[in-house]
């Protein structure tokens, strides 16, 4: 055992002399077991654990201020066990920043706060020393996240299933920027945390709009601490989505009051979750953990070089993000990490889930772990993510939580580009129509969307736009939406692929593209400000293009009021009828019928609401994504509109339900 050990301190030696290529073997590395890395605090002591097996020496640097050069004192770390440096002081040191250095190859590398820092200052350079119990707002201790769902055969500990979801994403500054939004702390946590808020127009907006809306779960665009918003520079114009993650365990400070109090900043956001929950609403996190930014001088890489990061077979960092690197999940430390990261934000935080940005970049072994550690906790949490990857990887694809493999991933959903360019068209070719958009040919496409990816004996594959066979298992395992943050936003694509339409037509084919989203099996997923038809001037990747663009303009909610009607209606049938959130496969195949024979451009089918236990015993379903009018004749039964072309219906109210009108949806229904 000692030849051994001495051995294997020689071949990570041989790491740390020649660099991170064909020599890091990560299986030399010894995995910490332990659950106390970062700093674990009370009043009589501060204990502070960081992973470093490669290092040679290590050293805590105490700081009275998160910028200044006021150091307070350097101590030297002791070398502790599976790798790592561990020192504790027998004092409170409650409000002193601090940084770790660890000597590699007789080198002190950076000073940086380690990757388990949950309180950092000023542009996230230092962690603080904080009593996590006094970040709590008044009332913590009782916050529940709401029921999102009214099925009655639900366990009591259970607040609904996946495809109960109705997910709605949304930027915390985009939300209360625009003057529009009459909030007091515009762009902030808090500001988004305000209720009771209604602008000159007498409409509310921010968080009293979400609730009304009737969305179960507001997935919020980055909120932990990002780097390219600088904390420092409050006064100058700065904008970004957050895709680039600094500290993962923080909340971003530029949505705080005080970016430079550690516990300002944690109370804030934990405040807007409490707030929501208030509201009826669960929080969804989007989480990057698949890059990092600042590759070689990251957090990660200046403790451990190249152990995070996967690496090609010249030893160059690989580049499956498209942003410089890709974190290797399947590393035990780096899956130790996502776990326990994600966990912290469940448990400190009350978060509800979790969007997975580039999600195809993981493993599926780590992405199963993460969910069985996730859903011990909360066993109604929500987990999804993006099924593919930017780049190549050197992660076989086998191995990888793309969406081809969604089948394999248990209780996380992936995102379906099918439906969402079988809609709108192509979000690479910009011109490109879909479905909603008179695009011929994309009629199975709509329909491999309709039921979820999961196998259906009507789907003919071979001319599905991108899919030739389901990968789903469930259709809780898909997210249904035409349009997120990235790319264009649905109007503008619209605007671009169909200029030559008068807008009144093109409105019709924005009403179209949402009503296929949301009576479409799956969980459906809607973009701030898609109700009344928010733009973004044309910008297709707006991650940094400022407020101008991504402000959302609450005066456009009057505007189009009534198609904010119309989405509400569309979101409060679906949560009142699990006809449109089957739970199974199986269900799937076996109560959804499509019409055969059907002209192009028109889809039609019906749902056994009486199998599915809805208060409707049968509903119908027709899409027509042509200028034509079309006629079709319902079978025979006491048919009675809820919508019809694209126009919620009163009851007693009667037309000709056999004329549909071009570019429309309608959902008719017998008791």
């Amino acid at each position: 055992m000692r030849y051994l050990a001495q051995t294997v301190l020689i071949l990570i030696m041989m790491n740390a002399h020649f660099g991170y290529g064909q020599f890091l073997n990560t299986r030399l590395y010894p995995v910490y077991q332990g659950d106390d890395l970062g700093l674990t605090y009370t009043p009589q002591q501060s204990s502070f654990k960081i992973w470093s097996p490669t290092a040679e020496a290590a050293r805590i640097i105490l700081y009275g201020s998160s910028l200044g050069k006021d150091q307070l004192g350097s101590y030297p770390m002791t070398k502790s066990e599976q790798g790592t440096w561990s020192i504790s002081f027998n004092s409170d040191l409650k409000g002193q920043y601090y940084v770790f250095q660890v000597l590699i190859q007789d080198h002190w590398r950076a000073e940086v706060p380690d990757p388990y820092a949950k309180a950092v200052g000023t542009d996230g350079r230092r962690a603080i020393v904080v009593d996590m119990a006094e970040t709590h707002p008044r009332g913590w201790s009782s916050d529940r996240s709401p029921v999102f769902s009214k099925r009655k055969s639900l366990p009591s500990n259970t607040g609904g299933l996946p495809v109960d979801a109705i997910v709605y994403e949304l930027h915390v500054r985009d939300a209360t920027i625009h003057p529009s939004s009459s909030v007091q702390h515009k762009g902030k946590f808090k500001g988004l945390a305000e209720g009771g808020v209604k602008n000159e127009n007498k409409v509310g907006t921010g968080l009293d709009h979400l609730q009304e809306l009737g969305v179960t779960h507001v997935h919020l665009l980055p909120s932990y601490d990002f780097y390219s918003v600088v904390e420092s520079r409050p006064d100058s114009l700065q904008y970004n989505w957050g895709y680039d993650p600094l500290n993962y365990n923080v909340p971003e400070g530029s949505y705080s009051t005080n970016p430079d109090d550690g516990v300002t900043r944690i109370r804030e956001f934990k405040e807007l979750i409490q707030a929501m929950h208030k509201k009826g609403l669960r929080v969804v996190m989007d989480v990057v953990y698949n890059h990092t930014m600042l590759t070689e001088h990251s957090y990660f890489n200046q403790l451990v070089p190249g152990y995070y990061y996967r690496q090609r077979t010249d030893g160059s960092f690989s580049n499956a993000s498209s942003c410089g690197n890709e974190t290797a999940s399947e590393r035990p430390m780096m899956r130790k990490f996502m776990i326990e990261s994600l966990k912290h934000w469940v448990n400190e935080y009350h978060v509800d889930g979790f969007r997975f940005d580039l999600m195809g970049i993981h493993d599926i072994e780590t992405m199963n772990e993460i969910s069985k550690a996730l859903h011990a906790i909360k066993p109604d949490i929500l987990l999804y993510g993006e099924g593919w990857t930017a780049g190549d990887s050197p992660l076989p694809e086998p191995h990888r939580a793309i969406k081809k493999n969604a089948h394999q991933l248990e209780g996380i959903a992936v995102f379906s580009d099918d439906l969402r360019d079988g809609i709108k068209g192509s979000v690479f070719e910009h011109h490109d129509k879909g479905f909603a958009s008179g695009k011929p040919g994309m009629e199975e496409s709509i329909k491999f969307g309709v039921v979820a990816a999961c196998p259906h004996p009507q789907i003919r594959y071979q001319q599905v736009n991108y899919s030739r066979a389901a990968y789903a298992a469930e259709p809780g395992q898909v997210i249904s939406y035409c349009e997120c943050h990235d790319n264009h936003v649905l109007w503008d694509k619209l605007s671009i692929s169909n200029a030559a339409d008068p807008e009144s037509l093109r409105k019709q084919m924005h009403l179209l593209s949402l009503s296929i989203v949301l009576t479409s099996q799956g969980i459906a997923f809607l973009h701030a400000g898609t109700e009344f038809l928010r733009s973004k001037k044309g910008v297709e990747n707006s991650f940094n293009a400022g407020d101008s663009i991504n402000a959302i303009n609450w005066y456009l909610k009057t505007q189009h009021a009534d198609v904010v009607a119309y989405v509400k209606g569309l979101i409060k049938m679906r949560k009142e009828h699990p006809a449109f959130r089957l739970n199974t496969q199986q269900q799937i195949a076996d109560w959804i019928r499509f019409d055969e024979g059907l002209a192009p451009g028109l889809i039609a089918y019906t749902i056994n609401g009486a199998a599915a236990g809805d208060a409707w015993s049968s509903i119908r379903v027709i899409y027509n994504g042509t200028g034509e009018v079309r006629s079709l004749e319902l079978p025979d039964g006491d048919w009675k509109p809820f919508v019809h072309n694209n126009m919620s219906m009163t009851a007693g109210t009667t037309a000709d339900l056999s004329r549909i009108a071009p570019y429309s949806a309608s959902i008719y229904y017998i008791k």
